[in-house]
């Protein structure tokens, strides 16, 4: 039931468009707690939205409203979309699970039931290719390069498949990075814990190493990374050496150019010795960084055994660019 300041409130948006909270606390005239005995209510049942935190947040009116037409379509349910779906919206909002998958199918006109049902059999065909929570992308290696260092290298999950664009931990990993958003990174670390854990068990791994950043940010992301998987192994210190031009990985679209700038810029500034060692990175294009990184460790004979790799995100096809990240 509307009340009568529940209706002021959204007239008040209609004509002024976006307004803080004490912008509607001095139109009502009432106190702000009891203006937000209104707008959660408001924002539940959707007819208001809101952007931003605390102290800057802007409330409004819905843009776009689901038609009528689709709502018994909204009962629909799919464990796989519940668990694994994610989008972002052009403002910023994270939309898990069906709400997201929802707001997508409406945004691109796209029938849900319809919809539901091919995403499942995309997710499913990608699906097959995770083995005991991993995907193997040692054959990207194999077709790229003409000698692999690396034993083996897996990642976690494909940063994107087929149609539906990013999965849901390329999402995260790409505003992660991009936003340098700590609370972020901290989730991607408990998403991917338990898999990393039983992953430096099953390969006897005693000893990680982590591919160093490119570009400087205030707010590193393997750093965080590092931090946050706390892992308990001794740690391979790797250097990225500082050029008067920095030229990201992902900028380079031949494989030989992504050779020669991950041989000549990263280096192992280490002299220890152990048996399997580990090279984790966010994510695998080409493979060129890790499978370079496991030739100098392999020079200096840090790995008695093997080494793998590892990282969050992986491309589908050999040599795929994974721009963004």
């Amino acid at each position: 039931m509307t009340t009568n300041t529940a209706k002021k409130i959204q007239e008040y948006l209609v004509v002024h468009k976006q307004v803080t909270p004490k912008q509607l606390v001095e139109y009502l005239g009432i106190s702000r707690q009891a203006l937000f005995k209104h707008l959660p209510r408001l924002l539940e049942e959707g007819k208001i939205e809101k952007i931003g935190k605390p102290p800057i947040v802007y409330y409004f009116i819905k843009d776009q409203v689901i038609p009528a037409t689709q709502f018994q379509e909204n009962q629909i349910e799919s464990q796989i979309i519940d668990k694994s779906y994610l989008t972002i919206t052009p403002t910023g909002e994270k939309l898990t699970g069906m709400k997201g998958f929802k707001y997508w199918c409406h945004k691109n006109k796209l029938p849900l039931i319809k919809t539901v049902t091919e995403y499942e059999k995309t997710f499913q065909k990608y699906a097959k290719y995770k083995k005991a929570g991993l995907i193997d992308g040692t054959y990207k290696l194999k077709h790229s390069f003409n000698k692999i260092y690396v034993d083996r290298i897996f990642y976690l999950d494909f940063y994107s498949i087929e149609r539906f664009g990013k999965t849901k931990l390329g999402w995260m990993l790409l505003y992660a990075k991009q936003s340098q958003n700590k609370v972020l990174i901290k989730e991607i670390c408990e998403s991917i814990q338990k898999e990393v854990d039983k992953f430096l068990i099953q390969h006897n791994v005693d000893a990680v190493s982590f591919v160093p950043p490119t570009v400087k940010r205030e707010v590193q992301l393997m750093a965080e990374i590092e931090n946050n998987l706390n892992l308990h192994l001794p740690i391979i210190n790797l250097q990225k050496i500082k050029t008067d031009l920095i030229v990201p990985q992902k900028t380079l679209s031949k494989i030989e150019d992504r050779i020669e700038n991950a041989r000549q810029t990263i280096m192992v500034n280490d002299n220890r010795s152990y048996n399997n060692v580990l090279i984790i990175d966010d994510a695998i294009g080409s493979g060129a960084t890790i499978n370079e990184t496991a030739k100098k460790i392999r020079e200096k004979q840090i790995a008695k055994n093997k080494i793998y790799g590892l990282a969050i995100t992986g491309s589908f096809k050999g040599f795929e660019i994974i721009s963004e990240v």
